[in-house]
């Protein structure tokens, strides 16, 4: 039985007459009587009363028409679902992310995005430091993540800059950079002061240019307290164990007990974020979200440009 004569008998059954269905199929009405008769012998059953103007369905023709019904539905979806995939409208993709991340407003726009143009995509999130965020795309148990640490080159990965934030100072309330009320800190201001500061194994790009930028105002700074979140640092900067340097987007954590100081940082602090994915992707509903959120990107970025006319 071949899925063209459960389409003929379809037809045949819908129209109730062999010369319309032919007529719907696009084919003559010979033939189209000889694959019904086909069909009929090769079921062992009679589907159709012939009558003297067009045909009826029999009992085990009804009961066939019922599964054969379905079964071309299912073949629809199957097809459709098929067609949906290979234009990535279809899917599941796994997507992953430092903890500083979602606090910055690109993050959920790009979600919402996705969310809202390609609806059949399931997308799973999960949370981790860079290191095991680039495992995952390397062992494809991951499929595309924001970073802010830079990626070594020659492991099949591409990394797409998407924004850069400016770094603040998270000071306890009672610390008396935290009464000036104009101006930004400089950096060489803090030097005395003890840092809690984001774990370097989970996030080293920003503990890196945080260490290279002290060095480069002239101190080493001492730090106090290693977190393994950002969450986590600013509850030890406002339990008073030290101070901090955080994307800008972490001002939203409005933690009791701290005071954010924009710092005025050199060019090389500051807080990018970027989009890692596999240099070669075939799955076309990863590309999709990777084109998307470069693209959402790019919007955010002109809106935020001043304007040059």
């Amino acid at each position: 039985m071949e899925l063209r004569h459960i389409r003929y008998f379809v037809a045949v059954a819908e129209e109730g007459h062999i010369t319309r269905a032919a007529e719907k199929l696009g084919i003559q009405q010979p033939p189209l009587s000889q694959q019904i008769r086909a069909l009929e012998t090769e079921l062992d059953v009679q589907l159709f009363r012939r009558l003297p103007r067009g045909v009826a369905l029999t009992d085990a023709g009804r009961t066939f028409l019922e599964d054969a019904q379905k079964i071309l539905a299912h073949v629809e979806h199957a097809r459709t679902a098929t067609q949906r995939t290979a234009r990535g409208e279809q899917g599941h993709i796994v997507v992953g992310f430092t903890s500083s991340v979602p606090f910055h407003p690109l993050f959920p726009a790009v979600f919402r995005s996705f969310r809202e143009t390609t609806p059949l995509v399931s997308v799973r999130l999960e949370e981790s430091g860079t290191g095991g965020l680039v495992n995952g795309l390397i062992n494809e148990t991951i499929d595309a993540a924001f970073i802010r640490s830079p990626v070594a080159d020659g492991n099949g990965l591409a990394v797409h800059p998407l924004a850069e934030e400016a770094m603040f100072v998270a000071l306890p309330a009672e610390h008396p950079l935290a009464r000036k009320d104009k101006g930004a800190i400089d950096l060489q201001a803090l030097a005395g002061d003890s840092f809690v500061l984001y774990r370097r194994t989970v996030g080293p790009g920003l503990f890196d240019a945080i260490i290279t930028a002290c060095n480069n105002a002239g101190f080493t700074p001492d730090i106090a307290q290693e977190a393994p979140r950002f969450t986590s640092t600013l509850n030890l900067v406002a339990a008073g164990l030290g101070i901090s340097i955080v994307p800008e987007s972490l001002k939203r954590l409005q933690v009791e007990g701290i005071a954010y100081r924009l710092l005025e940082t050199p060019s090389e602090l500051k807080a990018p974020i970027n989009l890692a994915c596999r240099r070669i992707e075939n799955a076309a509903a990863i590309r999709r979200f990777i084109d998307m959120t470069r693209s959402v990107a790019r919007e955010r970025a002109d809106e935020a440009a001043p304007d040059s006319r």
